[in-house]
């Protein structure tokens, strides 16, 4: 059975119209004969998107009851049992009501395109997982329903359903989004032109990587390397010297002219590994263009204009940097080198050679080390000096010898000393051995003069053979050697990395692994004070420098107090003391000094999140605040409003009744609006640490009763069940009462009729323990710190119930009495809140007389 495919309509913003789009082609399907239900549409009162529905079969919905409320899902086992070729399921985004066979829509989705039936849903651009939290920091609101961005991108179909942010204002200011009395909020919050066109644009550079990922899926399946120019991507090639900084930020122009440009940094490596270009340039280099919104690559290749233009024709690149070539002229002579070659095979891509000081220097080397060890060369010398006249005497000592014998044994007595002592000594041996063949083996004997031509012949030959054995031998042991310092530089290289990685502090896990690999005593990161800039002689003033970070005894102040210093920047420095390195171990530490530098960037940027957390913490607070509050206020005060215009109006005579009943109208909604303005000072007061708690000794059969009373009628039914020897409560009497009357109001609202809760109480370990127990429907355990949460009504759709803050009010409260509330699983379905507060020291009773 084959899998079903899924089409989504994608929107910037609610309202442009993505669900109407959805049931036109969903009509159009059907018109042709295909076979298509509804399984869910929300039409959230809109006429035209309900009169789009039509005839089409609708598969009637599942009704749930969460919390006392009642809801409909969509019924997937029936839509399943149907088996049509096309399904409509709106809201891709939508979490499902507990108790609902999946908790996310977007999971009934898969399962019906498991069953091979095709789906057809909306998504708005604010429910994507991957800019959830930028849509959050432009909008100020926080989408709790999300779709990972992988559903989506899999889908066979994404079409962006688009309108300006001014035709959607229009749209909403004439009602055709959202009722009348919500109309002017959402205009003044969300959907604020500012708003609306960065969610538009979010929208359609999200579409774009999802076309650009589909390109890039056909050009592979039909084969197709050519470069097509659909969108600019910049690469620029790092050979990890000191031009790269001048070719990144080049580049990263180029980029800038074209928007939505792409650049990437790609250094091609030796494919033996041997050879080398800087890691601490790379480093430096793979930050620089990673600050300037590029990525960084590097590929192995032995061919660097091949691997370079295969990378850059896989990307699909329109342009390439490189940087004109550092060579000498005599060696662009018999050498093309990477640009000119890389340009002349680039095609359709275009190359831009990039001049900087480095051009035509020539390469900067550090110097060849010894391929062998000075001991070795000194015993190659003496095995050549001795070995050669030794070898002399034993073969005098066998006339019967031929020439070409004779040949053969001092080649071999060459490649013997070149094994021992590498080339220089193997130069010795061999023109040593060819002038004691000449003088002791070759007719006349006993001169340097040679009769026949043969013997002439085969004296050449056993030098240019001597020669080239020797050069083979030394190349070999000298690439070995740099073998093995690759390695370790890689295996060094990789336990930095991996010590950084499973470290929780980067920066001190990276010193102290980069002290305890060199042997060092002591690691610092020093950074230049701002009124220390072209101050004289400011490498040895420890008042110029400040340390941000060390590992070790003593660790040095300043760059002269340490035996190496490796600049990272114009204001970083890496200071190791306890001794000095090596030229090789050098680039190394630099490397690490590159890395360093990142790692304490990431942990000044983790510091200023840290700082910021609480601010944008305050700030969606206020946010939440306003939007929540906004319902609330305005309805207490209009029904004391309407209550009292009423009872002033000249026009209408009111009865006693009617009076009486206008008056409870007003008294109630003016309560009602007392007790939110008052819960939200204590909850400002919470949160700025101000709110004072008066504790004293207070039995709970006094307070029970009380914050029952406070509830009125509603109340009259609660269960009690407190002991007499209950032990009494250290809390402050008003704010114990507002945590009961906040808890028991709860517990009415979700109990189910004629199941009124019930309130226990118990003391254990020094605490009074009171329980509210209701049975109603409960609350997931995974979801129980949510309802704690400020604003948050948990299972509430509408805005009807309050602001949402008595939980949180309630558990702030307990805290500041030195308390707490948990919530417990009622036996058999529903809530326990309990509530434990610190009891009073009892008196042990008198024992019996003696």
């Amino acid at each position: 059975m084959s899998r079903g495919e899924l089409r989504i309509y994608l929107g910037a913003a609610p309202g442009v119209g993505k669900t109407y789009a959805m049931l036109e082609e969903a009509r159009r399907r059907a018109g042709r004969g295909t076979d298509v239900v509804i399984g869910f549409v929300e039409t959230h009162g809109r006429r035209h998107t309900a009169a789009m529905i039509g005839d089409l079969e609708q598969v009637p919905r599942r009704a749930i009851t969460y919390r006392g409320v009642e809801f409909t899902e969509m019924d997937l086992d029936a839509v399943l049992a149907r088996r049509p070729e096309v399904v409509v399921v709106d809201e891709l985004a939508h979490t499902n009501v507990p108790g609902s066979r999946n908790d996310k829509r977007w999971r009934d989705v898969q399962e019906l395109l498991d069953a091979g039936i095709s789906v057809l849903s909306t998504v708005n651009v604010q429910h994507l997982e991957s800019i959830n939290d930028v849509v959050a920091q432009i909008t100020g609101t926080t989408q709790r329903e999300t779709v990972p961005d992988e559903i989506v991108r899999a889908a066979e179909q994404v079409e962006l359903v688009d309108m300006t942010p001014e035709a959607l204002r229009r749209r909403m200011a004439h009602g055709n989004i959202y009722r009348p009395d919500k109309i002017d909020a959402a205009l003044g919050n969300y959907f604020r032109v500012g708003n609306l066109t960065a969610l538009r644009e979010l929208a359609l550079l999200w579409l774009a990587d999802k076309v650009d990922d589909q390109l890039d899926a056909y050009r592979a399946q039909q084969g197709i390397s050519d470069t097509w120019e659909a969108r600019e991507r910049v690469v620029v090639a790092l050979t990890g010297g000191p031009e790269g900084d001048t070719l990144v930020r080049r580049a990263a122009r180029i980029a800038a002219r074209s928007k939505g440009a792409d650049l990437l940094a790609v250094h091609v490596a030796r494919s033996d590994g041997l050879a080398g270009a800087d890691p601490a340039q790379l480093a430096r280099q793979r930050v620089l263009a990673e600050s300037l919104g590029g990525t960084y690559h590097q590929v192995l290749g032995a061919d660097v204009p091949a691997a370079l233009l295969d990378f850059a024709r896989g990307v699909n690149a329109t342009q390439l940097v490189l940087g004109a070539s550092r060579r000498g002229r005599l060696a662009q002579v018999f050498s093309r080198g990477v640009g000119v070659t890389t340009t002349a095979l680039s095609g359709a891509i275009d190359v831009h050679l990039v001049t900087h000081p480095q051009a035509g220097r020539g390469r900067r080397t550090t110097g060849v080390p010894a391929a062998l060890s000075r001991r070795r060369r000194l015993l190659g010398f003496a095995l050549a000096g001795l070995g050669m006249p030794l070898l002399t005497l034993l073969l005098l000592a066998l006339p019967d010898l031929t020439l070409t014998n004779d040949i053969l044994l001092f080649l071999a007595g060459v490649v013997g000393v070149a094994l021992v002592g590498g080339l220089w000594p193997a130069l010795v041996a061999a023109l040593g051995g060819s002038l004691l063949l000449n003088w002791f083996f070759t007719p006349p004997y006993y001169a340097l003069t040679i009769a026949e031509a043969d013997n002439l012949l085969a004296l050449g030959v056993f030098v240019g053979v001597a020669l080239a054995v020797s050069w083979v031998v030394d190349v070999a042991a000298r690439r070995t050697r740099e073998a093995a310092r690759a390695s370790a530089d890689a295996q060094t290289l990789a336990t930095v990395a991996g010590g950084v990685l499973r470290g929780q502090r980067p920066l001190p896990a990276l010193l102290d692994r980069l002290r305890e690999t060199f042997g060092l005593r002591a690691v610092s990161v020093l950074e230049l004070t701002a009124d220390a800039e072209g101050r004289p002689g400011r490498s040895r003033d420890e008042s110029a420098w400040r340390i941000v970070a060390s590992m070790g005894e003593a660790p040095p102040g300043s760059p002269s107090a340490g035996e190496t210093a490796v600049p990272v920047d114009d204001r970083l420095t890496v200071v190791l003391s306890g001794r000095r390195l090596e030229a090789a171990d050098r680039r190394v530490v630099e490397a690490f000094a590159a890395q360093a530098a990142v790692a304490l960037r990431q942990e000044r940027l983790a510091e200023e999140a840290a700082t910021a957390r609480p601010l944008a913490e305050a700030d969606r607070m206020r946010t939440a605040l306003l939007a929540a509050v906004s319902h609330d206020l305005r309805t207490p005060l209009a029904s004391a409003k309407a209550a009292v215009s009423s009872l002033r109006s000249p026009d209408i005579e009111f009865d006693a009744d009617d009076r009486d009943e206008l008056l409870a109208t007003a008294d109630e909604s003016l309560d009602r609006l007392g007790r939110l303005v008052e819960n939200l000072l204590d909850m400002s007061r919470l949160q700025a640490g101000v709110l004072g708690a008066s504790a004293t000794a207070i039995g709970l059969e006094d307070a029970v009763p009380l914050a029952l009373d406070e509830l009125g009628p509603a109340a009259a039914d609660v269960t009690t069940d407190i002991p007499a020897d209950l032990p009494a409560a250290v809390a402050d009497p008003g704010l114990l009462e507002r945590v009961l009357v906040n808890i028991v109001a709860n517990a009415l609202r979700h109990s189910p009729p004629g199941q009124p809760p019930t309130i226990t109480a118990s003391a254990h370990a020094g605490q009074v323990e009171l329980r509210v127990i209701d049975t109603g429907p409960g609350i997931p355990e995974d979801q129980w710190e949510h309802v704690f949460l400020p604003f948050q009504r948990l299972g509430d759709r509408d805005n009807q119930t309050g602001v949402g803050l008595g939980l949180a009010l309630s558990r702030g409260l307990a805290e500041a009495m030195g308390g707490s509330i948990t919530p417990e699983t009622t036996p058999g379905g529903g809530l326990t809140m309990v509530l434990r507060l610190p009891a009073t020291a009892q008196t042990p009773p008198e024992g019996p007389p003696e």
